[in-house]
């Protein structure tokens, strides 16, 4: 089974995103992991183009964070997502591809449970990495493209750090009554810490977006983080059992 996305020609000009939405097909058409949703294969006719994409059966990670209790996720769900968004991640940097708006709306579950990044529409090839392009999603905006700054891989760890934060309270940080307002909490780095974000997060959550990026996927992959090592340990001892340590 697959999904099918159909783009109207039409709107596209409207929009003048004709080249953005060819450079999301050429990117994600390209890529292979685990945790990226795959673009199969693509047509068009006079009016539409035709995206046929890997088929996520319970659809967007937003609506299912909205469905939760308090609509957050537990700290298992959160670590295990956020983890392999991480990884994802990994593989597009070393592809030298920037996704630029990682967000739940972009996410996508399998049957199983797993993510699938999705939605590469503001993604950029960007082999020398800086780039200036003001793009995304407001709460997810990091300092560098508020104030105009060039910027490189870099913004997608941000985004993992707001992400994660997302996870664990159902809202942005940065989310505020106004454009202005967001603006100056993201400049500043303004971020209050609810009693549900337990030091494992926050420690994650804090560090992410300022580690050095080998040294930030090392940490995540050899699970240096104690957040991540909490879902890990969950994990496997679903799989095998409580005393599988021995």
């Amino acid at each position: 089974m697959v999904a099918l996305k159909t783009l109207y020609k039409i709107e596209l000009m409207k929009g003048r995103v004709e080249k953005q939405v060819m450079r999301e097909i050429e990117i994600q058409s390209h890529l292979s992991h685990p945790n990226i949703l795959q673009l199969l294969t693509y047509f068009h006719d006079n009016k539409r183009i035709y995206l046929v994409l890997e088929f996520a059966a319970r659809g967007e990670l937003y609506k299912e964070l909205k469905r939760q209790p308090n609509e957050r996720f537990n700290e298992h769900l959160s670590a295990k997502y956020t983890y392999q968004v991480a990884d994802a991640l990994e593989y597009c940097h070393r592809c030298n591809v920037i996704h630029r708006d990682i967000k739940p709306e972009n996410l996508l579950l399998t049957y199983n449970g797993d993510i699938k990044l999705a939605d590469f529409g503001w993604s950029v090839h960007a082999p020398s990495a800086k780039r200036e392009t003001l793009c995304g999603t407001l709460d997810y905006l990091p300092p560098e493209m508020v104030m105009g700054q060039s910027y490189d891989f870099y913004v997608d760890h941000w985004c993992l750090g707001i992400l994660c934060y997302e996870f664990l309270t159902g809202q942005p940080p940065f989310l505020s009554g106004t454009t202005q307002e967001t603006y100056a909490k993201i400049k500043t780095i303004t971020i209050q810490w609810p009693k549900q974000i337990k030091p494992a997060a926050k420690d994650l959550i804090s560090k992410v977006p300022f580690v050095f990026y080998i040294s930030l996927y090392q940490n995540i992959h050899d699970k240096d983080f104690l957040f991540i090592k909490m879902y890990f340990a969950v994990d496997q001892e679903k799989k095998f059992g409580a005393n599988f340590l021995g």
